[in-house]
């Protein structure tokens, strides 16, 4: 991190090439807007996932790129729906990208929504019970470390069976890749909090408001008491999403217009933003720190994303270097 103000990242817009681009997508952007966050002093890229709900270019062969093309910025997925994958690829896969980048990545995990036709349909088609993917994921999540730990693995779960598996290898990063998971306050949402007390390394939030999120940390911390781990141990990352415009109007307009496009619909309504008003992003992002995020991440809603990156740079960052 550059200076000593809060880590700051940006989302890279893997399927925003797609909603500009259609079957013909961009996908050098991603590159490009990782080098421009990596030169601006941005602490880490992360880019989203989804098979076919929401098409984009696929999360983790896009980070294997930007690590190739980057030195220093950390790489993550927010969030990956892991419980689409079989955990033994995906543990190679993360293992992979972490060697190349030398320690850099960070998988932030959910369990993913089923609220559309088009999520359902998302799950149906990799094969997964939409009613299992939390169970499945915690599954993962135990196998994946022990793969890591470079030791032989049999697990036999409700999802999974394994005899005796290795990689043949380890991650850059000992004892492995770091893991995040998405913790929400709200209503189906009580797991959570134990959940990521007892698997994870930190927590990922999108949708809360500050006052949510301090809750949100404050319960995880009780249920990481309860098992005898320090709270210390979690790190807390906020997700927010933004549009900046000197035109406020403008970049509402923008942004509403985005996020509509990149949903099927505006799923969390006033819940995102500040849209076009760089003071009001800077102002929430220092009332996520203040609520306990050591990191806000930023998704540019923008058809423009060089540009939103551009004044990024030049009118946000500032505040916090």
């Amino acid at each position: 991190m550059t200076g000593s103000g809060p880590m700051l990242g940006i989302v890279l817009p893997t399927r925003g090439v797609v909603l500009a681009g259609g079957d013909d997508p961009d996908a050098n952007l991603i590159v490009h807007m990782a080098r421009l966050a990596e030169d601006a002093g941005v602490d880490s890229v992360w880019v989203g996932d989804s098979l076919v709900a929401k098409p984009r270019l696929e999360p983790l062969a896009a980070l294997a790129a930007v690590a190739a093309s980057t030195t220093r910025v950390g790489l993550g997925t927010s969030v990956l729906l892991a419980a689409l994958r079989h955990p033994v690829l995906l543990a190679q896969t993360a293992a992979t990208v972490d060697q190349l980048s030398n320690g850099r990545l960070t998988l932030a995990m959910g369990v993913g929504g089923a609220f559309t036709d088009a999520q359902k349909n998302e799950w149906a088609t990799a094969g997964v019970a939409k009613r299992t993917r939390a169970t499945r994921m915690e599954e993962m999540v135990e196998i994946m470390r022990g793969l890591w730990s470079g030791y032989p693995v049999t697990f036999h779960g409700k999802h999974f069976d394994l005899d005796e598996v290795s990689l043949g290898y380890r991650p850059y990063q000992r004892p492995g890749v770091s893991i995040l998971l998405a913790t929400h306050s709200g209503e189906g949402r009580s797991r959570q909090p134990a959940r990521a007390a007892r698997l994870s390394d930190g927590i990922i939030s999108i949708s809360d408001t500050p006052e949510e999120f301090a809750a949100v940390r404050a319960r995880v911390a009780e249920e990481a008491a309860v098992i005898n781990r320090s709270p210390n141990e979690l790190k807390s990352v906020y997700y927010m999403t933004v549009n900046l415009d000197p035109d406020a109007a403008r970049g509402r307009e923008e942004g509403v217009r985005w996020v509509t496009d990149y949903y099927g619909l505006n799923f969390w309504g006033d819940r995102w933003g500040p849209y076009g008003d760089t003071e009001g992003v800077i102002d929430r992002i220092r009332r996520f720190t203040d609520a306990g995020a050591d990191e806000v991440i930023v998704r540019f809603a923008s058809y423009d994303q060089p540009r939103q990156m551009e004044l990024f740079a030049k009118r946000v960052l500032p505040a916090f270097r």
